[in-house]
């Protein structure tokens, strides 16, 4: 079965869309290459400070306000702050107060209502490994379950520990030889430090690292081990993935074409408009006649299983509320990856008497969110039956984003 990214351009939305086979199984819709925010470094100021929170409210454009924890960002990079020297330098805790200019990524878009969020801790992603500033510690990856692997990585990234910055080793860095990795980390620490040192005497309200657009970010963090080819009918977008490509990820290239065809647009060829409205429909039908509901709250997700037409004429009741988890789990596994689902997920399934039925359904879904290049975790089912699951948000649900 062949994989492939396919990204192309409708009504100046950027679509970035993995098949699997036939199968879309992740979609992100951009405006433009310029439109997100999400893992910006801004020289923000602090507007308000409400102190029965332990939170402040930091301007980082004219007007644009972001919630920032107090509690959470103990060691805030400060305008104020004496010439940076990489060699003495170290972590120092600060209070924020009104007025205070300081270094901040976004870490959560604006949901709604909900202002974005940003710190300090500032994170800097590469395909391998990540830089970590005020965490000045070595993590790697759980899903590379190997030990040997694992300690190899672990031992790689504690020669570039700082008193400041630490890493986390990625997935993609499993088996990948110690030259690549490390060569990535000194760019990491290469762009850290340039903004430590110059970006606290820019101008407020400056833009001091722009994140790549997601269809980049979709090639960065994932994809690659997978994948067959990056496909795309815009020659921008062409461009500036070979560009990207021939910097990070030249092993890659060869993976890149370039489509085109007057006749049978990319967005045609894969049935991407169609399978965008199913992935923002609430109703999903199952092979057994069975269905999904999935309703997004501001609070939550609920995810409804229903028998549908799966019970018709049966006798063995049990067995098939069995066969019919079962096919859901595998469903919903998909499609809370395609719908970028995050937060925290409740699942009502067919109630089933037996334990071990039950205990089968927990296992299978677990193994389905293993899969998810982003963290999941199965996290128990209540006494009343109902799955909890827990998402971690990395861009806006895509109902929101079309």
């Amino acid at each position: 079965m062949e994989n492939k990214l396919v990204i192309t351009k409708k009504d100046n939305v950027i679509i970035s869309a993995f098949f699997e086979g036939k199968d879309m199984v992740q979609v992100s819709l951009n405006a433009s290459e310029e439109a997100g925010i999400l893992g910006n470094i801004y020289l923000g100021k602090v507007k308000n400070i409400i102190k029965n929170i332990n939170a402040a409210f930091v301007e980082i454009a004219d007007g644009r306000m972001c919630y920032y924890s107090m509690a959470e960002n103990r060691y805030p990079i400060m305008a104020t702050e004496q010439e940076f020297n990489e060699k003495d330098t170290k972590l120092t805790e600060v209070k924020v107060k009104v007025g205070d200019e300081l270094i901040v990524q976004v870490v959560k878009e604006d949901v709604k209502t909900k202002a974005p969020v940003v710190n300090s801790n500032l994170n800097f992603t590469g395909k391998y490994s990540a830089l970590t500033y005020g965490k000045a510690s070595v993590g790697v990856s759980s899903k590379i379950t190997e030990e040997k692997e694992r300690h190899r990585l672990k031992d790689i990234a504690l020669k570039y520990k700082h008193k400041e910055y630490g890493f986390i080793i990625r997935t993609n860095a499993a088996y990948i030889s110690e030259e690549k990795i490390v060569a990535e980390m000194k760019k990491l620490i290469e762009a850290y430090e340039n903004i430590r040192k110059y970006g606290v005497h820019r101008n407020r309200f400056s833009l001091l690292y722009k994140t790549p657009p997601n269809y980049i970010c979709d090639i960065r963090d994932g994809y690659t081990d997978n994948v067959n080819e990056f496909i795309t009918d815009d020659e921008i977008l062409y461009e500036h993935t070979k560009e990207y490509l021939e910097q990070y990820q030249s092993e890659d290239l060869d993976k890149l074409r370039f489509y085109k065809d007057p006749l049978l647009s990319l967005a045609n060829l894969y049935g991407i408009n169609d399978k965008l409205g199913d992935a923002v429909r609430p109703m999903v039908w199952l092979k057994s006649g069975g269905t999904l509901i999935i309703q997004p709250t501001e609070a939550l997700t609920v995810i409804d299983v229903n028998t549908g037409k799966a019970v018709a004429g049966k006798k063995k009741v049990q067995e098939t509320f069995l066969k019919v988890n079962r096919e859901a789990a595998k469903e919903i596994a998909k499609q809370i990856r395609l719908r970028n689902l995050s937060g925290i997920i409740i699942i009502d399934f067919i109630d089933m008497e037996l334990k071990k039925d039950k205990d089968l359904l927990m296992e299978e879904l677990a193994e389905y969110f293993k899969k998810d290049p982003v963290k999941t975790t199965l996290v128990d089912m209540t006494a009343l039956g109902l799955v909890e699951v827990t998402r971690k948000k990395v861009r806006k649900p895509l109902h929101e984003q079309v």
